[in-house]
């Protein structure tokens, strides 16, 4: 019963770590939390009557969340700089209130001053965030002049108490955050693994929901990954350090894509396709006529598969018996270790001995020095490489041109601030024509649309999504109003729970943010003796206006249209995947070492672009079904692309340090006609190509290769461009 209950522990721990990475939601929700309760807590001792108490909540909040800072230096500096800020734009709301029109003009003027300031980085976005939510927040409380003095005063408070439960109550260092990342990297591979199981065992009627599993864990561990790779720069101490770190993760995600692949072609007669992991509904090997492995040779690779989940989420100074389950599984990389099975089979024993050499490296960078007195030939050969590859890691940085950077109405920033602020003059309009009280939550709307948005199509998705959440929200607090009354204790401990909610599902669904704060607000009303059914509608017709003042803007003035948008972001990824193709082949064949994984992650940050800008195109509302699958397929080709590119810039790193891979000179030749086929084309968009044909995946190659060698392009699309740097990844 005492070893039961660590282990159910640890189980709980690493489902949170793995559903919550670094436990940022769960941080940001209980800061936010505890900042409005000390915010309630100190006005309420001060006897503040329920309009400060409602205005004391909100300016805490939006204290809290407008900070984004990653170091705690910073957070401080831009926490001091709000509140000056903030007092400023509550004083000029409330000395405007009497003055509509010219209340409305400054609106709009700082509403284009707020966005604009992003382009000053994370500092101006949040000071540009603070003077825009207190001024709405002056509105909201009716703010007047003589009510500044107690206003001020709720800020301060307001302003201390959000740098209280920052530094004090729910305290986040950058090292912190990073070692919460990597237990829930861990934690992520753990879960693929799992599903990688399942994939292994499913019948022919299971076979594509366990695959989904397995693609979505994939997509889960290469976000986590991500996540590591922007938090190392701030999370270690030097750059040595993030380099080892950035290595050895990469090396664990590579290889456990590459398992998921070998397990789905081993349950075929031909070779998988790459793309089957992360296109959904993609064509699955045909099976042959025998099962897919014999029954015993089934059997050793389940128990494997479970023995490498075992080592990913428990150390191997827990016992000798794990060590000598690790020195079995990376007995597998050498031929003779392998059990008799189908050659497919095999391949994938192989790709288990890969996946405990990466787990072996990942322990060692994060762990520090193992114990070694149980280290069987295998595991010690094993060491030696990644001590030879951790000598490599220090290279110098290559230079990087800057690129040119728009200027004028064509910088982003620029642009999204003329729309905004053209987009909350339409607002301000249509909103006091419905209500000359409350019009500023269509300005809100209008607002929040644009924020993280880059094209029309975007925005219109984002202003659909929030209608949605507002019109679900406003049910739920009529009930909520009816249920909570005037007892003003329970009233805000309601809208604790619904801030709560709304900051820790926010990254996950957007109609759940605006659920929540919809919700909250019906609560807030019925504390301000302003609640009515009427009221929760006319907010949900606010909100609709919001939104077609947006996407009017957005579509009228200096508009961006999404297949622009989608064709200028596959352009730099076909960019990002022809250099970082281009410049490990050339590593491979001799050249100059560079810098192969940061590249490698540009790639990956400008797919992730993609992906996001392709959201209007494949929302499952859209009434174009043929181009949201060519968005699919597109999207799907080229994160296929990216995992190839990734696995080729792992393996050029490994020269000139690792005793089993030479450069091969004769890499250069076909490389350069690969290279070529990933060049960006005017007719490779998302919006507008038909799926191809993808040639199949190159088989694993023996593992006895010393070089890589290179096939020659099959076809003039990136998919023949992924098949090359398939064979040259191979080692």
């Amino acid at each position: 019963m005492k070893a039961a209950a660590p282990a159910w522990a640890a189980g709980v721990r690493d489902r949170v770590l793995a559903s919550d990475p670094g436990l940022l939601r769960l941080a940001a929700g209980l800061r936010t939390v505890g900042a409005i309760t000390l915010t309630l807590a100190v006005l309420s001792l001060l006897d503040a009557d329920v309009t400060h108490l409602v205005a004391g909540a909100v300016a805490a909040m939006v204290a809290t969340f407008a900070v984004r800072e990653k170091q705690r230096g910073p957070q401080a500096v831009t926490l001091a700089l709000g509140l000056p800020v903030a007092l400023a734009s509550v004083s000029l709301a409330a000395l405007l209130s009497s003055h509509v029109v010219a209340g409305d003009v400054f609106f709009v003027v700082l509403i284009f001053c707020a966005v604009y300031g992003r382009r000053f980085g994370d500092r101006g976005t949040a000071l540009g965030l603070i003077g825009f939510q207190v001024y709405f927040l002056s509105l909201f409380v009716g703010a007047t002049p003589h009510l500044l003095p107690g206003l001020w005063g709720v800020l301060a408070v307001a302003f201390a108490c959000s740098a209280l439960a920052r530094f004090v109550l729910v305290p986040q260092t950058s090292a912190g955050i990073l070692l919460r990342l990597r237990h829930a990297f861990r934690a992520r591979l753990a879960q693929l693994l799992d599903a990688q199981l399942e994939l292994l065992d499913a019948g022919p009627d299971d076979v594509e929901k366990a695959l989904a599993h397995v693609r979505t864990g994939t997509a889960r561990l290469h976000e986590t990954a991500m996540m590591i790779h922007g938090r190392l720069e701030e999370g270690t101490p030097d750059e040595a350090t993030a380099r080892l770190v950035q290595r050895r993760i990469a090396d664990a995600e590579i290889a456990a894509e590459r398992l998921g692949l070998l397990l789905l072609t081993a349950r075929g007669a031909e070779r998988a396709d790459t793309l089957t992991l992360h296109l959904p509904g993609a064509p699955l090997p045909e099976r042959g006529r025998l099962p897919m492995p014999e029954e015993e040779a089934t059997d050793v690779l389940r128990r494997d598969l479970r023995a490498l989940r075992l080592l990913v989420r428990r150390p191997v100074a827990d016992g000798t018996g794990l060590a000598q389950v690790r020195n079995r599984l990376l007995g597998y990389r050498d031929e003779e270790h392998l059990p008799p099975a189908p050659p497919a089979v095999r391949d994938v024993f192989r790709g288990v001995g890969e996946s405990a050499r990466a787990v072996l490296g990942l322990r060692l960078a994060l762990d520090g020095p193992q114990d070694e007195s149980d280290d069987s030939p295998e595991t010690a050969r094993s060491r030696e490489e990644l001590d030879a590859e951790d000598a490599a890691i220090g290279r110098e940085e290559s230079g990087e041109e800057d690129a040119d950077r728009p200027t004028g109405l064509r910088r982003p920033t620029t642009r999204a601030a003329v729309q905004v602020a053209v987009g909350s003059a339409l607002a301000i309009v249509g909103g006091e024509l419905l209500s000359t009280h409350r019009w500023y939550w269509a300005v809100l709307t209008c607002w929040i649309v644009f924020i993280n948005t880059a094209s029309t199509g975007e925005i219109l998705v984002k202003g659909y999504r929030r209608l949605l959440g507002t019109v679900l929200g406003v049910v739920a607090g009529i009930g909520l109003a009816g249920l909570v009354g005037h007892h003003t204790g329970t009233a805000f401990a309601v809208v604790l729970l619904c801030v709560f909610a709304m900051f820790y599902t926010a990254p996950l669904s957007y109609t759940l943010m605006s659920f929540f704060v919809t919700a909250a607000l019906g609560v807030l009303y019925t504390l301000l003796h302003t609640y009515s059914p009427d009221v929760l509608v006319l907010r949900v017709e606010e909100t609709a206006l919001g939104v077609a003042s947006g996407v009017v803007a957005a579509a009228l003035v200096l508009p961006v249209r999404t297949d622009r948008r989608t064709d200028e972001l596959l352009t730099t990824v076909l960019e990002r995947l022809t250099d970082v193709t281009g410049a490990a082949v050339e590593q491979l064949s001799g050249g100059p070492p560079v810098e192969l994984l940061d590249r490698s992650r540009e790639l990956d940050q400008a797919l992730s672009d993609l992906r996001s800008a392709t959201q209007p195109l494949t929302h499952p509302v859209t009434p174009l079904r043929t181009r949201r699958d060519t968005a699919r397929y597109v999207v799907a080709l080229l994160e296929t692309c990216a995992y190839h590119a990734r696995a080729l810039a792992a393996t050029a790193e490994l020269l000139p340090a690792h005793p089993s891979i030479a450069a091969d000179p004769g890499c250069a030749a076909p490389a350069g006609a690969s290279c070529a086929t990933s060049t960006p084309s005017p007719r490779a968009s998302p919006t507008s190509t038909a799926p191809p044909r993808s040639p199949p995946v190159p088989a694993w190659p023996p593992s006895s290769a010393r070089a890589p060698t290179a096939p020659p392009a099959t076809a003039a699309s990136p998919t023949a461009s992924c098949a090359t740097c398939n064979a040259w990844t191979r080692r």
